[in-house]
């Protein structure tokens, strides 16, 4: 069993073009310290694993794309939560930087690509598999306050329903909800709460383009 196990980490290693001793080293480590089942590509960096929910296998950096470069730095910074329903992979070259009392949950199934980042202050919610591309953006926070005459207070925390599309570049920011069934069109910027399920919702600002729309 052991055997086959470590087999076939090296064969993942070498399609992720990781180095595989220190994958395997890692493999252990969050193993023995922290009871973790994480299979790391070797130029992933965790600060906070102790913060990292899960009872499952997390992949981080494993997951082989054209476009990403074994040098690649995939950064955790998990001040808060991060709770994993099941097991997950998490692209190359993501940035994650979960503040002190902020929680990010993401239910089972479904990914997060490369190269997509996580600024998250206060909340985040992702359902059953949904599918985040590449070059994604989540904020849930402005940093700075404007006031002007007739200002609308608009809650932080992002809410992603089951099974949603998010396209390459997408940026999602603080109070978007996003229904169940959604794709969200590339390049879009997401603000606001939509209600209507298996939309497809894109543009700057995005608005719902279609609806009754089904993905696979």
């Amino acid at each position: 069993m052991l055997l086959s196990t470590t087999v076939s980490l090296y064969r993942r290693c070498k399609k992720a073009e990781s180095n595989f001793l220190t994958t395997l080293l890692l493999h252990f480590f969050y193993k023995v310290f922290y009871g973790k089942n994480y299979v790391l590509h070797h130029n992933v960096s965790i600060r906070g694993a102790e913060n990292i929910v899960t009872t499952d296998r997390l992949d981080v950096g494993m997951s082989y794309i054209g476009f990403v470069h074994k040098s690649d730095v995939t950064y955790l910074n998990i001040k808060g939560k991060l709770q994993l329903t099941g097991p997950y992979s998490i692209g190359r070259g993501c940035r994650f930087d979960i503040a002190e009392k902020a929680v990010m949950t993401v239910g089972k199934g479904g990914y997060i690509n490369a190269n997509s980042t996580f600024i998250i202050m206060h909340g985040l919610t992702i359902g059953d598999n949904c599918v985040i591309s590449w070059d994604c953006q989540f904020l849930d926070e402005d940093f700075h306050e404007i006031d002007y005459e007739g200002k609308k207070t608009v809650a932080n925390e992002i809410v992603i329903g089951n099974h949603v599309w998010i396209g390459c570049g997408v940026k999602i920011y603080k109070g978007a909800v996003i229904p169940d069934g959604s794709v969200i069109a590339a390049n879009s910027v997401v603000r606001g709460v939509f209600t209507t399920p298996n939309s497809l919702i894109g543009g700057h600002p995005a608005r719902v383009l279609k609806e009754s729309v089904h993905w696979k």
